[in-house]
């Protein structure tokens, strides 16, 4: 008998064998060209981990493996076109105040679990939740953390709480003017009451020790984690900085990236810093691009830092805050434009996305168009201002879950009047606009389905109000399902290569415990994911 030799056998064994995998028995859905639902019973994925075909049912299968999804929902992964990566993982390994509903259980949460190092670090707080009608103060947080200086994000990112020994430390008392964009919250006698808003917010974090680089890479790992562990496959991070980019690039590297990444570099020094020679395109099996630029022209509704053309209905003399002067705005959009980069500016209040708009008006068309800039947010709009979108061809980057968890308090922040621009999805579609859906996290959770919820239901998870929240503005199940698919992608430049589940695409998919599509819109927030695979590989089972 003929014997092979061993080292012909090793180079045998080491070939991969190219053959298709088909994921069989499936309730699939994608989404059509025209934006319609398409159905399939298969769907077949090569070696590669792209998309070959989907099959309806019955089809007759070629050679290969076969994995059973057993009746259950199969769905395109989901993509949040609004996050913030690093500061999910962080929340989720510091004090989380998300779920707290009164001032004491947030004293509480501190008390049990104030982590390591010298500081004290969390977030998620909400007065408006609390039911607290003001802000809380230094002496409340003090009565949780002693001595030890604490700062803890507002839910909306644009507010810090800390205590007395925090103000101490940062040298804060009733003589230190508030800082351009910022405000400095006082008691009657104009002392420092513990709250700090916007540009204001620096004064304190410039004296945070950074967390090291041990903790950074367990904030990413626990991120991706959460984010494949409620069906996220791709997320675009609302701004970065040059370390967060190069963290970002290592896990990509060594093939550590459970999802794509589409970084916004924050504001024109860290965009210079991250891409000197222009934008970066989709790379590392594309799990990471950096083609944007992200900037803010104001800051939030609860905070009363959205920038207003007039007066907050509950606060006379207070308009918000502008970031950046008018002419200032539009010169830096300009420029990220010239220089080839998408631009996506954080825009709140009516004032503030007019002056966006105005910007991007500014912009020659061929770039606007090539580029496709984006509104995030685009929360209160004049509404002589929608039509704009459309006919700019900006992106209205929304975030469903804050209308339902805004409803009450915009109401009282800006009236009844401007609320007709306000959270106005359906106007923003029926104009032609396109839109990407996200979430902010972590100011809101990071599961998608509560984004779906949101946006067909108008109503919080608690099912209020109980005929939805200006339910003229409602998008339907495809609309909204489109938004965390083909809508994300288009915004993340990422079209050919994600969204669908169409041939040649990667195969980025999930499997969920129900049927969307025939589930009533009031229970779409339970839906569980059980799996998540990205290009062809697992990466999450429930």
């Amino acid at each position: 008998m003929n014997k092979i030799p061993l080292l012909a056998l090793l180079l045998v064994s080491a070939v991969p064998v190219l053959a298709d995998t088909a994921y069989t028995n499936a309730n699939g859905y994608t989404l059509g060209a025209d934006g319609t639902l398409l159905r399939f019973g298969t769907l077949l994925v090569d070696d590669a981990g792209k998309v070959k075909a989907t099959l309806p049912a019955g089809a007759p299968l070629p050679k290969g493996k076969r994995v059973d999804v057993k009746g259950r929902t199969l769905l395109p992964g989901l993509i949040d076109a609004h996050g913030h990566v690093m500061s999910l993982g962080e929340r989720a390994l510091a004090v989380d105040l998300s779920e707290t509903t009164s001032l004491a259980q947030a004293q509480a949460a501190v008390k049990a679990n104030p982590g390591q190092g010298s500081w004290i670090r969390g977030g998620g707080w909400n007065q408006e939740r609390w039911g607290l009608g003001r802000f809380p103060t230094a002496a409340e947080l003090d009565a949780a953390t002693g001595d030890r200086p604490a700062i803890l994000r507002r839910v909306d990112g644009h507010a810090i709480w800390v205590n007395s020994a925090a103000l101490k430390l940062a040298g804060i008392t009733a003589a230190t003017k508030d800082p351009d964009g910022g405000r400095i919250e006082r008691d009657a006698a104009g002392n420092p009451n513990g709250v700090l808003v916007d540009g204001a917010m620096k004064l304190v974090a410039a004296k945070v020790p950074p967390l090291s680089a041990k903790e950074q890479d367990a904030a990413l790992t626990k991120a991706l984690a959460i984010m494949a562990s409620v069906g996220l496959t791709g997320a675009h991070d609302a701004g970065i900085d040059r370390p967060t980019w190069d963290r970002y690039l290592r896990f990509a590297r060594a093939g550590k990236l459970t999802a794509r990444l589409y970084a916004m570099a924050y504001g024109p020094d860290n965009r210079t810093a991250i891409a000197p020679n222009g934008p970066i395109p989709w790379g590392h099996g594309d799990r990471l691009a950096m083609m944007a630029m992200k900037l803010q022209a104001d800051g939030a509704l609860g905070s009363r830092g959205a920038w207003m053309a007039d007066d907050y209905s509950d606060a006379p003399g207070n308009k918000g805050l502008p970031f950046f002067e008018e002419g200032n705005l539009r010169r830096i959009i300009i420029a990220s434009s010239a220089a080839g980069f998408q631009t996506n500016v954080h825009a709140i209040g009516d004032a503030a996305n007019g002056a966006v708009l105005g910007a991007f008006a500014a912009i020659p068309e061929g770039q606007r168009s090539a580029l496709r800039h984006r509104d995030e947010h685009a929360q209160i709009v004049n509404t002589g201002d929608l039509p704009r979108f459309a006919r700019l061809g900006i992106i209205a980057s929304i975030q469903p879950t804050h209308a339902t968890s805004d409803k009450g308090m915009a109401e009282a922040r800006v009236g009844e009047a401007r609320l007709a621009g306000g959270y106005a999805w359906k106007s923003l579609i029926d104009s032609g606009a396109r839109i990407a859906g996200g979430s902010d996290f972590p100011v809101e959770p990071p599961n998608p389905f509560y984004g779906l919820h949101a946006a067909v239901t108008r109503q919080s998870r608690d099912g209020q109000p109980p005929q939805g929240w200006r339910m003229a503005e409602a998008m339907t199940l495809p609309q909204a399902f489109a938004a965390f698919t083909t809508g994300a992608a288009w915004a993340g430049h990422a079209e050919t290569r994600v969204g669908t589940l169409t041939p040649g695409k990667w195969a980025d998919f999930i499997i969920i415990d129900r049927d969307p599509f025939a589930t009533p819109a009031a229970t779409l927030w339970q839906t569980q994911v059980d799996e998540t695979w990205l290009a062809g590989r697992r990466v999450f089972r429930r």
